[in-house]
């Protein structure tokens, strides 16, 4: 089984394994699809571990093999992520189809299994219920006329209610305890009404109170003569940057699962309809050059020499 990728996924609607399946194939490679559409789901397609299973083929065979049927339309190889957090990691899958599909069929397909993988999982949809007997109407009090209310007897003018006072603002609080930090910035009430705009805007840009105190307590000189005049102009000059008023939280929620085709050759990643056949571009390129020219492969020579030899012995045969 497959565990770091390359695992085998197969494809739905497939028609019956019959033994014409893979029939118009050069050999090499229909003994490796025989082989592949043998193996459970979740078995390893990587190609070293096929190399390994298949002794009559080296590594690159298989490699050009698995080549020729992402042409032919059988498999396709994706990278999904998998993981929460911080242990998302990429794995990689191959989906394979007995029944050859063409690039549009595998698009859709991908298409459909990304979304749902992509869809945040829901509750479970509850089954629906027969439905009830509508309840009974409740019953409606009689409605009575509400008589006028009597005349409130006169009575003495009520004493004035005092308004009520506003709680000071954290900008305010800050600016009034600035004195008791260090004498030098001592400041009255109606300099702290007066300079408490300035300091709410540092409030404004993320910044708490001892963050605003020890900025405009730090590096005094040995005398202030005018505090208030003073406190503004460090307001102005030392005004922070604009900062969130919290942190970003690192989402630590599970990321939204992603496939990602790639080329079944070089193993570039790409969109579907940037791959078709399962190949990039360079490696389609190579593909149909190696079809249009080049020396047969040395094991189909062998092969037919083998079934001419067998023919031979047969002639032979009285």
């Amino acid at each position: 089984m497959a565990k770091p990728g390359y695992g085998k996924r197969s494809a739905p609607g497939q028609q019956p394994r019959t033994r014409d399946d893979f029939s118009f194939l050069p050999i090499r490679e229909r003994y490796v699809a025989g082989f592949v559409d043998c193996l459970p789901d979740g078995a390893a397609m990587s190609v070293k571990q096929l190399a390994k299973q298949l002794p009559l083929y080296g590594q690159q065979a298989i490699s050009t093999a698995l080549k020729a049927l992402s042409v032919a339309g059988h498999l396709r190889r994706v990278r999904c992520s998998v993981g929460a957090g911080d242990e998302t990691r990429w794995v990689f899958r191959t989906f394979w189809s007995r029944t050859a599909r063409d690039n549009e069929w595998w698009a859709a397909y991908l298409a459909t299994e990304n979304a749902s993988r992509t869809a945040s999982p829901t509750a479970a949809p509850q089954a629906p219920s027969a439905p009830a007997e509508p309840p009974a109407p409740a019953a409606v009090p009689q409605q009575r006329t509400v008589p006028d209310p009597a005349p409130a007897p006169e009575t003495a003018p009520a004493a004035p209610t005092p308004a009520p006072t506003t709680a000071p603002s954290p900008a305010y609080l800050a600016l009034a305890e600035l004195g008791r930090r260090d004498i030098r910035l001592a400041l009255s009430a109606d300099d702290c009404a007066a300079l408490e705009p300035q300091a709410a805007a540092w409030f404004a840009r993320g910044v708490d109170a001892e963050y605003l105190i020890a900025a405009l307590t730090a590096g005094l000189p040995a005398q202030v003569d005018c505090p208030p005049r003073f406190v503004r102009r460090r307001l102005t000059d030392k005004i922070p940057p604009r900062l969130p008023t919290e942190p970003a939280r690192p989402n630590t929620g599970t990321p939204a699962p992603r496939i990602l085709m790639e080329c079944t050759d070089c193993g570039r990643p790409g969109q579907p309809e940037a791959l078709p056949d399962g190949l990039c571009r360079p490696c389609r390129a190579a593909h149909a050059e190696g079809h249009q020219a080049g020396p047969p492969d040395p094991t189909d020579i062998a092969a037919v020499k083998a079934h001419m030899a067998n023919l031979r012995d047969l002639l032979k045969a009285p």
